[in-house]
């Protein structure tokens, strides 16, 4: 059974499954189209990080971030790789969306990139109802990054 709750990156699991993404995240977008957060990032005000946990084993990770008009972006969404196909990140993203409720978002947006290893998120939020949309926030729109939003 999946435990989620809000991480503070003091434990030596989240900051190794946040490795895990960024090193992902580097390895699968050109460069300059990587805008995943670093720990610094994720610390930063009006970002929220939670964590799955499956027993004493980190299962998971996304955030919330917090955007000016009423919005939320999604963010470092990863799921740990012994995890894979059980529904860890669908729980995570089932969580966000009902904090985001809870804090009075609107809408969710995120931005993601293109290609084989982005697919299984993108299928994970498209079947949540995410639609594709253009660029938001500071985002600037590329033949490789894609743009998704929820409204709420």
């Amino acid at each position: 059974m999946l435990t989620i709750r809000e991480d503070d990156l003091s434990s030596p699991q989240t900051l190794e499954l946040l490795a895990i993404h960024l090193n992902g995240m580097a390895d699968t977008s050109p460069p300059g189209h990587c805008f995943a957060l670093d720990v610094s990032g994720l610390k930063a005000p009006g970002v929220t990080l939670w964590s799955a946990w499956d027993g004493d084993r980190i299962a998971g990770i996304g955030a919330l971030k917090a955007l000016g008009d009423r919005g939320g972006e999604l963010k470092s969404m990863r799921t740990h790789p012994d995890h894979l196909r059980k529904g860890v990140g669908a729980a995570i993203l089932e969580h966000i969306i009902a904090e985001a409720r809870r804090r009075g978002i609107t809408h969710l947006s995120l931005e993601t990139g293109s290609g084989e290893a982005f697919e299984p998120a993108l299928e994970l939020y498209r079947r949540r109802g995410f639609e594709s949309c253009g660029a938001f926030a500071d985002y600037v729109a590329s033949e490789f990054n894609q743009f998704m939003r929820l409204e709420l």
